[in-house]
C-alpha cells in the first residue's frame, strides 16, 4: 500500500489537472459560443446568395463556365481542415482516419497543423497549408479558397472538396466530405447548400420577370460563381471551428469529472492508510504499554 505522503502527493497533482481543466473548459465554451454565433450568422447570406443563383441560372447558358467542366479524374484536390492545437477528443482522428481510406491520387491544401503534421509524416502530396486565427476573419480563407480554384481551373486536379468537421451540435461533430467542383447540376447543389445551412428549400424556383442586369447576366452569374464557392470553403471552417471548441469543452469537462472522480478515490484511500497507521500506532502503544506492566 502506498504510503500517505504519496497520496497526498497525487491527490495535489490530481487537484491541479482539475483546475486546470476545469479552466480550460470555460476558455473553450466561451470561444464555443462565439464560432457558433459566425456560423449561424452566415446562413442567410449564403441563402440570398442561392437565391440569385437559383434565378440567374434560367437566363444565361451556364454549361459551358469552367467551374461545370467535368473531366475524368486523374487527381483528387481536397481541402483537410483539422485544428491547431489537441485536446479535442477524436476531432483530428476522425477526420484523419477518412484521408487513410483514400486510396486514389490525391493533391492536398491542408488548414490546420494537426492535419499539416500528418500528412506530411505519412508522405501524402501536400501542395499547400494555411493559417486561421480563431476569429476567422475571411480575408485568411480568401488564399486557400482561391488557390484551388486556380489548381483546378490550371487542371492540376480534377476535383475540388472539402474534408471537415461538420457541427450538428455541441456533443456531435462528424467528419464530412463536401464536393464542391466541378459544379455538376447547379439546381442541386443549391438545395443541398440550403438545406444543410438550414435554410429548407429554394423560395425560388423560376422567375419569370423581366430584369435588366448590368453588365450582363452572363458577367453577373460568373461573378456570383467564385464567391459561391469561396463562401462554402468558409462555412466549412466557421463550422471547424465551431467543432473544434464544441468537442474541446466537452473533452476537458470530462476530463475535469474523471479527475473529480479520482479525487475521491484517491480521498478515500488517503482516510483508510491514515486510519490504518493511527491503528497501528495505537496498538504498538498498547503492546509497549502492556509489556512494562507485566
Amino acid at each position: 500500500m502506498p504510503s500517505t505522503r504519496d497520496i497526498r502527493r497525487r491527490i495535489k497533482s490530481v487537484k491541479n489537472t482539475r483546475q486546470i481543466t476545469k479552466a480550460m473548459e470555460l476558455v473553450a465554451a466561451s470561444k464555443m459560443k462565439k464560432a457558433q454565433q459566425l456560423a449561424v450568422a452566415g446562413h442567410p447570406y449564403a441563402a440570398l446568395l442561392c437565391d440569385m443563383l437559383a434565378t440567374l441560372s434560367h437566363r444565361v447558358e451556364h454549361e459551358q463556365h469552367p467551374f461545370f467542366a467535368a473531366r475524368p479524374v486523374a487527381n483528387r484536390g481536397i481541402l483537410l481542415i483539422t485544428t491547431d492545437r489537441g485536446l479535442c477528443g477524436p476531432l483530428n482522428s476522425n477526420l484523419l482516419r477518412v484521408v487513410t481510406e483514400i486510396q486514389e491520387p490525391t493533391k492536398y491544401v491542408c488548414i490546420g497543423r494537426k492535419g499539416t503534421q500528418f500528412l506530411s509524416r505519412t508522405k501524402r502530396d501536400l501542395v499547400a497549408d494555411f493559417t486561421v486565427s480563431d476569429k476567422t476573419p475571411f480575408a485568411e480563407i480568401r488564399p486557400a479558397a482561391e488557390y484551388l480554384i486556380k489548381l483546378f481551373l490550371d487542371g492540376e486536379v480534377d476535383t475540388v472538396e472539402v474534408l471537415y468537421s461538420y457541427y450538428r451540435n455541441t456533443l456531435v461533430q462528424v467528419p464530412l466530405l463536401l464536393p464542391l467542383l466541378p459544379l455538376g447540376n447547379l439546381e442541386d447543389s443549391i438545395e443541398r447548400v440550403r438545406k444543410q445551412r438550414g435554410g429548407g428549400e429554394s423560395a425560388v424556383k423560376s422567375d419569370e420577370r423581366s430584369m435588366l442586369f448590368e453588365p450582363g447576366a452572363s458577367a453577373v452569374f460568373d461573378a456570383l460563381l467564385p464567391l459561391f464557392i469561396n463562401r462554402e470553403i468558409y462555412q466549412c471552417v466557421l463550422d471547424s471551428k465551431a467543432s473544434e471548441h464544441s468537442a474541446r469543452m466537452v473533452a476537458m469537462k470530462t476530463a475535469k469529472d474523471n479527475a473529480s472522480k479520482l479525487l475521491d478515490s484517491l480521498t478515500l484511500e488517503y482516510n483508510k492508510a491514515r486510519q490504518a497507521g493511527i491503528t497501528a500506532e495505537i496498538l504498538e502503544i498498547s503492546a509497549s504499554q502492556m509489556a512494562q506492566s507485566a
